[in-house]
């Protein structure tokens, strides 16, 4: 997997900052003032620099670039502007407007006494993101490995931020885990390979089982059977636990896994249809989440359920009209092979509170065009039968600054994925795409159960680079499920 950049600490010597080669970062505060024992060129230069247009125009966390800066060896000085009182998500900004250009290099990054730089170690961290598992052309030392940057942190008391700094380590190396999962190909990220990864997460602490498909069909999980009958690709669940806090009832993620839809017999358009290997974005968050669990060896009971499935035309894929039965024992009529998702979740909801007893059931997916129709690429889409839960997930989204946003749920909506011929159908249509796919999830939650659906479509794999992630996956969840779990369902 991608592993994130090697931060080290160590203690503030302005005197490196001169014979330093590469790149180099000063964090400055206000005031803009400047660590003493810098040579006078360069303080006459960056002094300029902060009264210039651009320098005044500067908000916090954000950044301007000198060149070869007079007085210094290095190639490149950052100017971070981040003041002492500064948020959390101002920090982690900084952080990524100095891991947007490591470059390959060994970036020095002067924080001194920053009550903040934790905060900027992790968004550094998590913006210097680079999958180049398939590029031929890459930046090799000279025994030909991939060239790796490193960044050493100047700050006041090195070793005790380095041992706070473990947890957040843990939480970049889930989410690169969630990025890679979402970035690669089809042709790799089979479904064996998917359950082969998750797997190898034994070594951690983790317990991995994995489901085949005779046990599926004898358990009763029609619905996901059905939507990989068309694939060379062999359905699979995946189970996960991390028992961290003794006999309490877990805390249940269940993602969908689809590694590539191409719609089924309903096929979709051409145009765009190579995005679908993202298709397994809700199955990637929760690997994810469930990686950084066993790395910070979490306080918490939690299990990870996700359905691999690959959707295919083929001449033994379901049909539009095709009814199928459910592990909960609800039939399904399938309007739209399109609408799969719904179709995987409802069996491994179904198992895992049955299986499980779980305290509560979150489920992450990208599930609808329509939530992005609603949110666009800015918020994941929030239903939930649970004030509490619902409200929790919002606060620790925001704490995280991944934005999410609540929808509703109501019966009046029910009446449109009724059936003529069967309990339900596995879509109401274009209006209120996203709801009535929660409300076709919710039919599979047992009574009393909390729970809640996270429709990530728009956020997993964004137009464009965002805060703290360059274009591509975002791995976002993965920081909002950390947070949860340590905010609700963590033992201190």
């Amino acid at each position: 997997m991608t592993q994130p950049v090697q931060i080290s600490f160590t203690e503030t010597a302005a005197d490196r900052l001169a014979t330093h080669e590469g790149r180099a970062a000063l964090i400055l505060g206000a005031d803009g003032k400047l660590p003493g024992r810098l040579p006078r060129a360069l303080r006459e230069a960056v002094t300029r620099a902060l009264g210039s247009k651009a320098g005044k125009a500067l908000k916090p966390g954000q950044a301007l670039e000198l060149a070869f800066p007079a007085g210094l060896r290095v190639e490149t000085l950052l100017l971070v502007n981040l003041p002492a009182g500064a948020s959390v998500l101002d920090a982690r900004r900084a952080g990524a407007a100095i891991g947007a250009r490591l470059g390959g290099q060994h970036m020095l990054v002067m924080a001194g006494a920053h009550k903040r730089a934790g905060d900027i170690a992790l968004g550094l961290a998590l913006r210097g993101y680079d999958f180049d598992a398939y590029r031929s052309k890459r930046d090799d030392d000279e025994n030909g490995a991939p060239l790796q940057p490193r960044v050493t942190f100047m700050v006041k008391d090195p070793e005790s931020l380095a041992k706070s700094a473990a947890d957040a380590a843990a939480l970049a190396e889930g989410v690169f885990f969630t990025r890679d999962l979402v970035n690669e190909p089809a042709n790799v990220l089979t479904t064996t390979d998917f359950a082969d990864r998750l797997l190898a997460m034994r070594e951690l602490g983790l317990e991995v089982e994995v489901i085949e498909e005779k046990k599926l069909a004898k358990l009763g999980m029609r619905a996901l059977l059905a939507v990989g009958q068309g694939s060379e690709s062999p359905s699979r669940v995946v189970v996960m636990r991390w028992n961290g806090a003794g006999d309490q009832a877990p805390l249940a993620l269940v993602g969908k896994g689809v590694v590539f839809d191409s719609g089924g017999i309903s096929i979709k358009p051409a145009a765009g249809m190579e995005e679908m290997t993202m298709d397994m974005g809700g199955a990637g968050v929760v690997a994810g989440v469930m990686r950084t669990l066993a790395l910070r060896r979490a306080k918490a009971n939690v299990v990870g359920l996700v359905g691999l499935v690959e959707n295919m035309p083929d001449g033994r894929a379901q049909r539009p009209g095709d009814i199928v039965k459910s592990m909960k024992g609800d039939t399904i009529e399938v309007i739209n092979t399109d609408a799969e998702g719904r179709l995987v979740l409802a069996d491994v909801l179904w198992y895992a509170q049955q299986e499980y007893k779980p305290a509560a059931v979150i489920d992450l997916a990208t599930l609808t065009g329509a939530v992005i129709i609603a949110l666009g690429h800015e918020n994941a889409g929030v239903f939930a039968n649970d004030d509490a839960l619902a409200d929790s997930i919002l606060a620790a989204a925001r704490a995280e600054g991944e934005g999410a946003w609540r929808l509703p749920l109501g019966p009046s909506y029910d009446s449109l994925i009724k059936s003529r011929l069967a309990d339900m159908k596995n879509t109401g249509g274009r209006a209120a795409g996203s709801i009535t796919a929660a409300q076709f999830l919710q039919r599979f939650i047992a009574e009393g159960q909390p729970w809640a659906h996270i429709d990530i479509a728009g956020v997993t794999l964004p137009p464009s680079a965002t805060d703290l992630a360059p274009k591509g996956a975002t791995g976002w969840g993965v920081m909002t499920l950390d947070r949860l779990i340590r905010d609700r369902f963590e033992s201190k």
